[in-house]
């Protein structure tokens, strides 16, 4: 059913390649993260993906220290449902995401 929330378990983390802007506050080990555009963000891998994801087994491997914008991310929130839903329609249409 195309209007129902996804399950976490079948979850792509495409959450995982936007943009997380850190605050001052936010305590991830450094070596996690970078400047860009001069903010300091989580870092990426060469594909494009937050480096703090573990891509085995689909999970935040700094999920105790993450950053507070991660904290607010909702599973299966709007902003969540309308992320996936840009994801999958970007691949149906052959689109590659932006590396960075």
């Amino acid at each position: 059913m195309e209007n129902q929330a996804p399950l976490c378990g079948r979850c792509d983390a495409v959450c995982c390649r936007l943009t997380v802007v850190l605050q001052p506050e936010d305590r991830v080990p450094l070596h996690m993260t970078t400047t860009q555009d001069g903010l300091h963000v989580m870092a990426r891998d060469e594909e494009g993906w937050c480096v703090a994801l573990d891509s085995a087994r689909m999970c935040c491997s700094c999920y105790e220290t993450r950053p507070e914008v991660c904290r607010r991310f909702a599973m299966a929130g709007p902003y969540c449902l309308e992320v996936r839903a840009d994801y999958s329609e970007r691949t149906r249409q052959g689109i590659p995401l932006r590396l960075y």
